[in-house]
């Protein structure tokens, strides 16, 4: 095997999700299948919010942004899988696992506070229905999804570059479907201590601070559906947050699931495994969720789809 200056691996190895050759063209088929539907769904998501009027209104313009980062998230993993499949290979280069490793970090980063933007959304409409529009301005919009962006580039930007600085001796083999950081971090053979450093801070900062502020704003929600008076205005109120709900229950409760039981996990094949859920499943299925309870976006779609 190549070293690059003796203290860098030119590549590494991609073990994915399962190592026996019997089951690489059933996993090829289901994830070639989530990922066309994964991109094919958002993308209409975002052309119906873009294409009707009605539904320029900030919680529409945060739900765009927050299909194109799925997008981003999914193909930042899917494509070289299923490429190694095909190929029958593991191997991925240097470059190319932290390329992918820094990436996955900005996509999932924005995904995680995307949805917090959400959150505040849905409690400005909810608290202060009168002054929603005076609130939430075009330019706050703007402003909250660029500060989003701006996170998520400088977390990644931080752990790539303390990545960078690592010796990887031997070990090159990373039990997972894609260069997952934390992987790849404890697969170097020197002082990874400021790198952990900043995972765990990473993981109590931007991972923590946007859930506090989820439930912060949901039980701020829920006090004022309570206090709604009739049983429909209270289901009125509800459905406008069911589907960000559901998407909140499957995207933290899955990842905080791999991240929490990730060293009690008896194999790295099953973090892998449980990893899926969050990183291509939970964009698969947000265009869904989204849309089957909702009747504006419901009727945009058919515009795009049936240009009616």
């Amino acid at each position: 095997m190549k070293l690059r200056n003796q203290t860098q691996l030119s590549e590494f190895f991609l073990l994915g999700l399962s190592e026996n050759p019997a089951l690489q063209p059933l996993i090829f088929g289901l994830f070639l299948s989530m990922y066309q539907v994964t991109v094919s769904g958002n993308l209409l998501i975002v052309m119906a919010i873009l294409t009707d009027p009605h539904l320029h209104t900030p919680m529409y313009f945060f739900l765009a942004n927050l299909s194109m980062v799925d997008i981003c998230f999914t193909s930042t993993t899917v494509p070289k899988m299923l490429v190694n499949i095909q190929t029958q290979s593991q191997a991925i280069s240097y470059a190319g696992c932290i390329t992918q490793m820094f990436f996955f970090t900005i996509f999932g980063t924005l995904d995680d506070f995307l949805l917090a933007v959400m959150a505040y959304d849905r409690f400005v409409a909810i608290c202060h229905p009168l002054n929603y529009m005076a609130i939430m301005t075009p330019w706050l919009c703007v402003q909250l999804v660029l500060l989003c962006w701006i996170t998520g580039v400088l977390h990644a930007l931080l752990n790539s570059l303390l990545v960078l600085r690592l010796r990887f001796c031997t070990h090159m083999e990373i039990h997972h479907f894609f260069c997952e950081l934390n992987q790849v971090v404890h697969r170097a053979c020197s002082d990874t201590f400021l790198n952990d450093l900043l995972l765990y801070f990473g993981a109590v900062l931007l991972a923590g601070g946007p859930l506090a502020g989820i439930l912060y704003s949901y039980s701020k929600i829920v006090s004022s559906i309570r206090a709604i008076s009739s049983a429909q205005g209270k289901y009125k109120a509800f459905s406008t947050c069911a589907s960000h709900l559901l998407t909140i229950s499957l995207f933290y409760g899955t990842s905080l699931g791999v991240y929490l039981g990730a060293s009690a996990a008896s194999s790295s094949a099953s973090t892998a495994a449980a990893s899926v859920t969050y990183t291509v499943v939970t964009p698969m299925l947000n265009p869904f969720i989204y849309s089957l309870r909702n009747t504006d976006m419901k009727k945009a779609l058919k515009r795009v789809l049936f240009h009616k």
